[in-house]
């Protein structure tokens, strides 16, 4: 298991069960919305000032994870 994701938490009694940063109520979801949309991490990091480097780090490799396992519909377009 891949080091970082201890610093992600699951409670059901917070944020309604999504994974989170450990000791926050931010999302993982969230900082991997913003990182594709094109937010750099300091940016991420300037807008909640409570993460750090890792945090971020951590988010994404859960999401690289969670892709091992799970698939997302992509639709299809032929490239001519």
């Amino acid at each position: 298991m891949n080091p970082l994701l201890e610093r992600i938490s699951i409670n059901p009694n917070v944020c309604f069960g999504k994974p989170c940063i450990r000791g926050t109520r931010i999302w993982v979801s969230l900082l991997l919305d913003f990182l594709a949309n094109g937010m750099s991490t300091d940016e991420v990091i300037a807008e909640y000032p409570q993460l750090a480097v890792e945090d971020i780090r951590a988010a994404i490799a859960y999401g690289a994870e969670m892709s091992r396992e799970r698939y997302v519909d992509i639709p299809f377009k032929a490239v001519a």
